[in-house]
């Protein structure tokens, strides 16, 4: 029986074209050229931040950030960057009395932005806050300690090969790929994500017909 489901966030919960839209705007970059790029790297199966030094040779990401951040063009977030399918979704799990947490990889101020978002979750964490990324085997054993279920009730939705399912799936923890953004369709049919994932799908919504069983 699944208890909690637990959610990447990142093109599960939210899109990210403003993320890549302020990086392309802040790098000086056309905004399609840095798609490209980052197209380019998820088929390479590489870091996503690879397309960011790609569009600038030996930028350092992390100095960045801060410089973004001074300059008043730090990450936003708000009620149009989550996909329409979240909130009816996570309503509907809670509903059925399902445990709900969202817990990815993004910075502590994604963090606060999405719990500001007061969404239909118990629990809203970001491993810029743990101190732990994806798919360090420890981040998933913080999921399953906040997800307050032993690892076999819990099931974690996401739509990246290497960062959520593998290692969910390693972790003991249920797992459904989600077929949403680049990475969740580029591998949505490969046989390595098909036997790692319990479910495959295509919106959120999907997830209350075998959760609240």
């Amino acid at each position: 029986m699944i208890r909690t489901v637990v959610f990447d966030i990142g093109e599960t919960i939210t899109r990210d074209d403003r993320y890549w839209a302020a990086w392309a705007d802040w790098l000086e970059v056309p905004r399609h050229t840095l798609s490209a790029l980052v197209g380019a790297v998820v088929a390479q199966g590489r870091d996503n931040a690879d397309a960011l030094r790609l569009a600038r040779p030996g930028l350092d990401v992390a100095a960045e950030y801060r410089a973004r951040e001074a300059a008043g063009r730090g990450e936003h977030l708000d009620e149009t960057d989550l996909y329409d399918d979240v909130r009816p979704a996570l309503t509907e799990l809670r509903r059925r009395g399902a445990r709900v947490v969202i817990a990815g990889n993004q910075t502590a101020r994604v963090g606060e932005l999405l719990r500001g978002l007061e969404l239909p979750a118990d629990v809203v964490v970001t491993s810029g806050e743990w101190g732990v990324a994806k798919p360090d085997p420890e981040f998933f054993q913080r999921v399953v300690e906040v997800a307050q279920a032993g690892p076999a009730e819990v099931l974690y939705v996401g739509d990246h090969p290497a960062n959520d399912m593998f290692p969910a799936r390693a972790a003991g923890l249920r797992t459904a790929h989600l077929r949403r953004g680049p990475w969740g369709r580029l591998w949505a049919d490969d046989p390595a994500v098909g036997a790692a994932a319990d479910w495959r799908i295509s919106g959120l919504s999907e997830l209350v017909a075998f959760v609240g069983r």
